[in-house]
């Protein structure tokens, strides 16, 4: 076998040199690859019946397990299959005997790389009928109907660990809620979280008709038992869209959250009653706004904003005026402007919402009846987390955590001040 083995060896190293780069050259070392591959694997196998049987013709005598012959089967490599003629082994037990089957064999027919390679091949667009073309058409366990229980699996196991993370942490600052339409009758509401060193954390998702406070009240819950709470001491910003069911449950949660309306949002809804010829002024002034320094830089902006509005359309400086102290939350905080980029517009939560769709866009029919759609959700989150990067200017984070720890109570600074007092009498 090494003879020959070493043979076909030197005759392909000749080819290969007399011609060069070549397809048909490449197809015979594959195959010779193959061909080894398959040799060693039926020498492992039969390493292992002389283990437990013996030599052949000197059979152990004190061992129950004895030959028996041989058979077709296959193994798989690289997700191909191998025919080989696999050795049997049987072992007497209760007055007969029973077929004992091979580890080594079992091993070598386990389609582990093989479903690592059509999970891999599924999750970049390559669909459970193309999987066969892909595998080729005479490896087992590449039909559609395999593909979609191997997915299903996998979509399981990706659920429990998405929702099996840790949350809990000291130095949450930032919580951002939108929702997700699915389809006509399924919308998913989805929270991101920013940590203190900058890092972003698709946290958590709730599955349900629309968007309404129950279904927001679900995920805040489901995040509060998991651990997500404030910095201790301090409060959350909440960036949201503007809609009043996340609103209400991010404060029935946590009342002293700081809320910030997107500026993205509001801009957008005030544009609709104005001619499409004010829109590029408007985008100058909530420009002018996203870059203000500060509550009175950012309120003479707004006023800007108010007085170019209120000019041209009463509804819309009605929706202007609708979102109140919120479109100046942060300005308010007095934090620097740097983290106006990221934290005056949900757009941290929307970027990987259209990755996610991405993903997504492959599911024709949503099965609210089962997990489907929540499998579906935690891979396409969990992919979109990949892409991640800190927020930018993530130093100037440690201001907004001094910003917002709670204000003292009336009460507590009278407190406060008494203390101050009677330490300064001691000393």
């Amino acid at each position: 076998m090494e003879t020959g083995r070493r043979s076909a060896l030197t005759r392909l190293a000749r080819e290969a040199c007399a011609t060069g780069v070549s397809s048909e050259t490449a197809e015979k070392m594959r195959e010779f690859a193959r061909e080894s591959i398959r040799e060693l694997l039926v020498a492992v196998m039969r390493e292992e019946v002389e283990i437990l049987c013996g030599p052949r013709y000197r059979p152990d005598a004190e061992t129950k397990h004895f030959r028996a012959g041989s058979a077709p089967g296959y193994v798989l490599h690289e997700g191909r299959r191998c025919d080989v003629v696999r050795p049997r082994m049987r072992r007497c037990e209760g007055g007969g005997t029973i077929e004992v089957p091979l580890t080594t064999y079992g091993n070598a027919h386990e389609p582990g790389e093989l479903h690592e390679r059509m999970l891999d091949a599924f999750q970049v667009g390559v669909s459970g009928r193309d999987q066969k073309r892909l595998h080729g058409k005479d490896t087992p366990g590449v039909s559609k109907s395999e593909v979609s229980r191997l997915w299903r699996r996998e979509g399981e196991k990706m659920l429990a660990a998405f929702r099996a993370r840790a949350i809990a942490r000291p130095d949450w600052l930032v919580l951002m809620l939108d929702g997700v339409r699915l389809d006509k009758e399924l919308m998913a509401v989805i929270a991101l979280g920013v940590a203190e060193d900058g890092t972003k954390h698709l946290l958590d998702f709730e599955l349900g008709a629309s968007e309404t406070t129950e279904t927001a009240k679900g995920l805040i819950e489901r995040l509060s038992r998991r651990g997500f709470a404030p910095a201790e001491g301090g409060r959350l910003l909440a960036v949201l869209d503007g809609a009043t069911a996340l609103k209400s449950a991010v404060l029935s949660y946590w009342p002293d959250t700081v809320v910030q309306r997107c500026l993205v949002h509001k801009e957008r809804n005030v544009r609709r009653f104005l001619r499409k010829g004010d829109w590029k002024e408007l985008s100058r002034l909530f420009g002018r706004l996203r870059h203000a320094q500060g509550l009175l830089a950012g309120q003479e902006a707004l006023r800007e904003i108010e007085r170019f509005v209120g000019e041209r359309n009463a509804a819309a400086l009605e929706s202007l005026r609708e979102a109140g102290d919120e479109l100046l939350a942060l300005h308010r905080l007095e934090v620097p402007a740097t983290l106006n980029t990221s934290f005056l517009s949900t757009n941290l939560i929307e970027s990987p919402f259209q990755h996610m769709r991405k993903r997504l866009e492959r599911v024709c029919r949503w099965d609210t009846a089962t997990d489907q759609p929540s499998r579906w959700l935690a891979y396409g989150l969990t992919e979109s987390e990949r892409t991640f990067h800190r927020v930018r200017h993530a130093k100037d984070l440690k201001e907004l955590r001094k910003k917002l720890i709670k204000p003292l109570s009336g009460m507590a600074v009278g407190l406060a001040a008494t203390s101050c007092g009677a330490g300064a009498v001691a000393v």
